[in-house]
């Protein structure tokens, strides 16, 4: 069920018998990607520690601390995992692959033995992956070239559907494909494209789809109208993160509490949608740096009326990272933390029930690596009715080492809020 919001929040509600009776709400704000290594340029601290984070600190400051591992050993360091983590679901047990979870977003039914695959729009010169989003092609002209894709390479067995911006899927029926080897486009750009093209079973088919595409692609009108405005063109297909449909145990069996999504990434949505909760569209929200950071924390806030939890989730500083962008990615994290932390800081305390905030990342996208990596991220929870603060006094990757919280595996922490709120109480 969609309604209306965006960004990476997450907010619960308890039962009114909890604690005193009180119904207690729960806040989870992701900024998906916000931690970093250290980095020269910035005298050897992380982007973390040099933005401007008063809000995130006041959290931390007041709260209590922690890291997250919310990728588990073995697994990919991906959206996908960290983020089914953080919403309370163990990867070892529900991760079936990306595309699944991004076909639910997408109302795209998947039958028996379909396998989803995540289908970039990339940009390719010289046989090099030269960006991994196209340019950030808008969702309009990317349509127009999906469906050309469709109509071309399309048959019984394969069929590719229309997404935002360069996320796009592909649907292929009986297996064909699940055990190749494929490679996120995002971990090489500027490489080669020969070395990451698919392999192992079904790789054929694949790799012929992907070159087919770029025939298509190189003189289509879109991209003929892209280069004569100074953008990036989007000539290639890139066909990863194929898996099965999931099956996930419905939120509320498993934390008794109702649940609702915020983001502009299919992905996020996919996965709230396989764990029964609602998704709530908000006006302009984009998955990028110029999204509706306010009006995601409106809404999320709003969304507590009727539900117990709201997960808000915010894409910026990961598209930044994935630029090596430094300055957007400072930009990004300080934006995070004025319009949304700050916004669901004050309209959280203006609530008449009490209110628990917790902010994360879900992994880090290093500015020096343009990928993601499987660290442990920082993480902060805050109540409005009072909090018994260990000794961290600023948000970031080494702070919070020292917190009370201690290391914590990711799927564990809805839980821990909903402990946490009620020993405290």
């Amino acid at each position: 069920m969609k309604l209306f919001i965006s960004l990476t929040v997450y907010l619960f509600i308890g039962h009114d018998g909890l604690g005193k009776g009180v119904p207690m709400k729960y806040v989870v704000l992701i900024g998906d990607g916000m931690a970093d290594h250290p980095i020269s340029e910035l005298g050897d601290v992380t982007v973390l520690q040099k933005a401007r984070t008063l809000n995130m600190d006041y959290m931390a400051r007041h709260g209590r601390t922690g890291l997250a591992k919310n990728v588990p050993e073995g697994f990919p360091p991906g959206s996908d995992v960290a983020n089914m983590s953080i919403m309370g679901y163990d990867p070892a047990k529900y991760y079936s692959g990306r595309a699944p979870l991004e076909a639910a977003s997408m109302d795209v039914p998947l039958k028996k033995n379909d396998v989803a695959f995540r289908c970039n729009l990339i940009t390719i010169i010289d046989n090099i992956i030269a960006d991994h989003s196209a340019g950030h092609i808008t969702s309009e002209e990317a349509e127009e070239l999906i469906e050309e894709i469709d109509r071309q390479l399309g048959s019984e067995n394969i069929r590719f559907y229309p997404g935002i911006s360069y996320r796009h899927l592909m649907v292929a029926s009986s297996d064909l494909g699940v055990h190749a080897e494929c490679t996120p486009p995002h971990d090489v750009v500027d490489e080669g494209r020969a070395a990451h093209m698919p392999r192992g079973p079904d790789s054929d088919v694949l790799c012929q789809l992907i070159e087919r595409s770029m025939k298509i692609l190189e003189n289509h009108p879109v991209n003929v109208e892209r280069v004569r405005a100074g953008k990036g063109v989007a000539n290639s297909i890139w066909l990863w993160g194929q898996g099965y449909a999931p099956d996930m145990t419905n939120f509320k069996e498993l934390y008794g509490l109702s649940a609702a999504v915020i983001s502009a990434v299919d992905l996020v949505k996919g996965i709230g949608m396989c764990a029964g909760m609602d998704v709530i569209e908000v006006p302009g929200a984009t998955g990028y740096l110029d999204t509706n950071y306010v009006g995601k924390a409106e809404y999320a806030i709003a969304s507590l009326a009727d539900h117990d939890i709201v997960y808000v989730h915010v894409e910026a500083p990961d598209e930044a990272g994935h630029m090596g962008d430094l300055g957007a990615k400072i930009q990004a994290i300080e934006d995070f933390d004025t319009k949304v932390v700050g916004t669901v800081l004050r309209l959280a305390g203006e609530l008449d029930d009490d209110c628990t905030i917790m902010v994360l990342p879900d992994h880090p996208t290093p500015i020096s690596l343009r990928t993601h990596t499987s660290d442990p991220v920082p993480f902060a929870v805050y109540q409005t009715n009072g909090n018994d603060p260990d000794d961290v006094v600023s948000y970031d990757e080494d702070s919070v080492a020292n917190g009370s919280l201690g290391l914590v595996d990711g799927h564990q922490l809805v839980q821990l809020m909903i402990d946490s709120a009620v020993s405290d109480r």
